[in-house]
């Protein structure tokens, strides 16, 4: 199957064609459009109010993409048994979490606790009145706004969250005239991302009737009114704590005072080195972002503000930390995690709501802190590989199938394949050559 042509021009109206003229459309475009037609069919949920619902999700969708949904059991998490739905692609993910989640089920488990939970949202503006004014009507903005707001906030509130602060913030030294209206939220279980943007933009209306109001002669301009994703007062933190003796079996030739000293420098590596941080902060992303999917929320959100709170300190470096005093075993993750049980994907995509309820219907708060504990249990796991056996052994078993089905391999010979690499180093040229070899003895 391919592109019959890939200087393709515009196409007028694409998004007002009813779904099938979209299709035929789009498999005209190619030398086998029944082969497009059969692919769109295959990846289309066979309920067709299920389909109708997921075609509402976005737009111009065609049909469904698949992602594995798998389960990483038996964490311990603050003395509580979880099992974690995680929906991710890459290979060895899911396990990696499963391993270190076994490891420290008898050493304690993973202990998580939320720092705080305040999301941020900014109305940007240009006025050409000076700072020490603006400060004077701070208060009585703040005051002005929050009565304005009363009928979008009172459910909110009534729930515990709602506005929580007002301030009004100089740029002028970057920007000729720029200020922000800088606001704290509180969402509670929703990550409240429309919550936030409704209130801003009306916010903003509320800004410059105050400004003709309290400020005559004082030019005023919104820019613009958008919530962030940097949420550094939105904090989860997940810890590893035991003994350094009780990290015995953590490898079959290598003490575990050994192991701590070198899973310590390699931390530091992450610490000082950019290049290596970015993966290793990566390795964490793994396990929270396979969460943040499963449970219908916004993985790139959380990934924008997590790995802006890495550079917060104007370096970028990891976001777990390490500590080996009085023979003690400390590994630490803290991040930034804006998540909702409420509202959004989490109700209506049927898998998120099943992960929630496997999960126990779990608060926000509760979110955030299972989110952070699958995050360190990927980065133990990897950095516990690193250190000791290497990230290929088990990465490329787990990866092993992925070659087999590239390769087109047989059920019997996928058996003798696993059995061969069981043993062998597993590389994609390795594979086709096994493959090749057992190919021909059997011709």
């Amino acid at each position: 199957m391919a592109l019959l042509n890939t200087n393709l021009k515009p196409v007028e109206g694409f998004s007002r064609l009813p779904k099938e003229k979209q299709i035929e459309y789009l498999s005209s475009l190619f030398d086998n459009p029944a082969r497009v037609r059969r692919l769109i069919d295959l990846f289309s949920i066979q309920d067709t109010e299920f389909q109708k619902r997921f075609d509402e999700f976005s737009e111009n969708t065609l049909a469904s993409y698949p992602l594995p949904f798998g389960i990483a059991p038996n964490f311990n998490i603050n003395g509580s048994i979880y099992h974690i739905p995680m929906v991710i692609e890459e290979s060895s993910v899911v396990a990696a979490a499963a391993n270190a989640a076994k490891f420290w089920l008898k050493r304690g488990g993973f202990h998580t606790r939320v720092i705080s939970t305040v999301k941020k949202g900014q109305v940007h503006f240009i006025s050409d009145a000076p700072p020490e004014q603006l400060k004077e009507f701070e208060e009585d903005l703040e005051y002005f706004l929050k009565l304005r707001l009363k009928p979008l906030t009172a459910r909110m509130e009534n729930r515990g969250g709602g506005l929580k602060k007002i301030k009004i913030v100089s740029s002028i030294d970057k920007i000729a005239n720029y200020y922000q209206l800088d606001v704290d939220f509180d969402t509670v279980d929703s990550m409240g991302a429309n919550f936030i943007n409704s209130c801003l933009e009306e916010m903003a209306t509320g800004l410059t009737e105050y400004f003709a109001q309290h400020l005559p002669g004082k030019n005023l301009e919104i820019i613009m009114s958008i919530l962030s994703n940097y949420v550094p007062d939105c904090l989860v933190e997940a810890k590893l704590e035991a003994p350094v003796a009780l990290l015995a079996g953590i490898h079959p030739e290598i003490t575990p005072q050994d192991f701590v000293r070198k899973f310590a420098i390699a931390i530091e590596i992450a610490r000082q080195n950019i290049s290596r941080a970015v993966t290793h902060n990566k390795g964490i992303m793994n396990g929270v972002d396979a969460v943040v999917l499963a449970t219908g929320n916004d993985f790139r959100a959380v990934e924008a503000g997590v790995h802006a709170y890495a550079a917060r300190d104007g370096q970028y470096k990891s976001l777990s930390t390490i500590d080996l005093s009085e023979g003690m075993f400390y590994y630490s993750l803290t991040l930034p995690l804006s998540l909702g049980t409420v509202g959004g994907l989490t109700n209506l995509h049927p898998m998120a709501a099943f992960a929630l309820e496997l999960l126990g219907n779990p608060s926000a708060k509760e979110l955030m802190q299972i989110a952070a504990a699958a995050g360190l249990a990927n980065n133990f796991s990897a950095v516990r590989a690193l250190t000791t056996w290497g990230i290929q052994k088990g990465h490329m078993m787990m990866h092993l199938s992925n070659i087999l089905n590239t390769l087109a391999a047989t059920e019997s010979e996928k058996v003798l394949a696993r059995e061969h690499f069981n043993g062998h180093k597993v590389s994609y040229s390795a594979v086709e050559l096994f493959l090749k070899k057992i190919r021909s003895a059997g011709a």
